[in-house]
């Protein structure tokens, strides 16, 4: 008896009790005193938060949430000075409005909402510092631990299907006397001077194939070609075109109406002059993938893009629309429960073979260095597994969060056929539900995640 007690007495003792790991990024002057405050005044509180301090909130990039979900955290606190009372003077409303997005986001993707928290807590406020920590500690250790952060799917398992649309709102069009109108309209501008280049779509190699071409000399004109194969958009050639461009003349450009948004997005960012542009519009009654309209056409009321400076073809005035398909599939997702979303998604991104043909085909995605590529510090893994997967597709939505225009070229040329439209449409959504803000429409209005109201929604704080 006293060897089967001692044997039992001695494998408690080598048991550890789990105790959830929570990471609490805060704020140097508010919230790390409120901690600070709490321990001078011997507050006691669960030890279960790991304190990394920023100067303020605005500092936090979501990357950093995500990296302390992939080092094993299993809940983590977001926390700053309270909105008017900043350091700073408005990194915690800026900050206010990128957690607005970020928490949708992942939200969407599956992750637990109980698992990511924010709060406003001052200097002075130790016992509500306190208070949040024992909350967060006592739903976590409920919940249990996170497991591996971005886990492979599991083999066997029926994947969720999503619901599909039962018809098209517009049938397909003859389109042959538009490439007619469109070679004469670029012919027209290179012999004038009216543009020293003319960016548009040729036939490429395949058949069906539309692949981008500079034409510069009028006769060259007659290589341009248009019809519901046009899907690429063309303005992720745009600024570097304008910079090498022949002399002082302009470029000219074929765009759809969801095209020009983008240039619209350049403006704004002040990575084109309109001067410099001439846009040339085309009727467009929705591009065919694989001989099914796309998505994004479904509820274009538009047809000739805003602003366009010469218009090929018209569109007729009851032009027919459609309630997008994604605004249903991404309902279906919502009506999971967090671990079947969490699942979806991660079977999604599983797929991911980290080419970065999503990155080299969105127009806003100009930066020098992506963050993607960055080793010091190493933000993303560049590994295709899980983690890396799911690190780089938040940042990817995160960074094009107002400033995506939804030209769904993304999703296009993904070989893996990852649904990035619907993470793009959710941020979109977001935005617009949140702010009022929808990309593309207006070059003088700011980006959404650059300014603020001090009414601005923060339900979830």
């Amino acid at each position: 008896m006293s060897e089967s007690v001692a044997t039992v007495a001695s494998e408690n003792a080598g048991a550890v009790a789990w105790e959830p790991r929570i990471v609490a990024l805060v704020c140097n002057w508010c919230t790390y005193s409120g901690a600070d405050m709490a321990g001078t005044s011997r507050r006691g509180h669960a030890a279960n938060a790991r304190i990394v301090r920023f100067l303020c909130t605005g500092r936090l990039d979501p990357l950093f949430v995500v990296k302390a979900f992939e080092n094993g955290a299993d809940a983590v606190i977001a926390s700053g000075c309270h909105p008017g009372d900043c350091h700073y003077v408005q990194g915690n409303y800026l900050a206010r409005r990128r957690l607005t997005v970020f928490r949708s986001l992942m939200e969407f993707l599956g992750l637990d909402p109980r698992r990511l928290h924010f709060a406003w807590v001052s200097a002075s406020e130790g016992i509500k510092w306190a208070a949040t920590v024992d909350q967060v500690t006592e739903v976590v250790r409920a919940l249990g631990p996170v497991g591996r952060w971005a886990a492979p799917p599991l083999e066997g398992l029926e994947q969720f299907a999503l619901p599909e649309p039962d018809a098209e709102p517009r049938a397909s069009t003859d389109t042959a006397g538009l490439t007619e109108q469109l070679r004469e309209a670029a012919a027209a501008l290179l012999a004038e001077g009216g543009a020293s280049v003319v960016l548009g779509y040729a036939e490429g190699s395949l058949p069906g194939q539309r692949v981008p071409i500079f034409v510069t000399e009028p006769a060259e004109a007659a290589r341009l070609v248009w019809d519901e194969s046009c899907a690429a958009n063309l303005t992720v050639y745009l600024p570097d075109a304008v910079r090498r461009r022949h002399g002082d003349g302009k470029v000219a450009i074929v765009v759809k109406a969801c095209d020009a948004k983008a240039v619209t997005g350049f403006l704004r960012e002040n990575q084109l002059v309109r001067e410099d542009v001439v846009l040339v519009g085309v009727a467009c009654e929705g591009v065919r993938l694989e001989g099914r309209l796309a998505y994004k056409c479904y509820e274009c009321a538009e047809g000739v893009p805003a602003g366009a400076d010469v218009v090929v073809g018209e569109v007729a005035a009851a032009r027919a629309t459609a309630p997008d398909p994604r605004d249903a599939q991404i309902a279906a997702l919502e009506a999971l429960e967090p671990a079947e979303r969490w699942e979806y998604w991660q079977r999604q991104l599983d797929r991911c073979i980290r080419c970065y043909a999503c990155r080299a085909v969105c127009p806003l995605c100009y930066c020098g260095t992506c963050v993607a590529e960055k080793n010091q510090p190493q933000w993303i893994s560049k590994a295709a597994d899980g983690p890396g997967n799911t690190a780089w597709n938040v940042a990817r939505a995160m960074h094009l969060a107002g400033r995506c225009v939804g030209c769904d070229e993304c999703a296009r040329v993904c070989p893996s056929e990852i649904r990035l439209d619907l993470l793009n449409r959710r941020v979109a959504q977001e935005l617009q539900t949140s702010f009022g803000y929808r990309a593309g429409l207006d070059a003088s209005v700011p980006p959404p995640l650059t300014t603020f109201r001090p009414d601005d929604p923060g339900e979830f704080l």
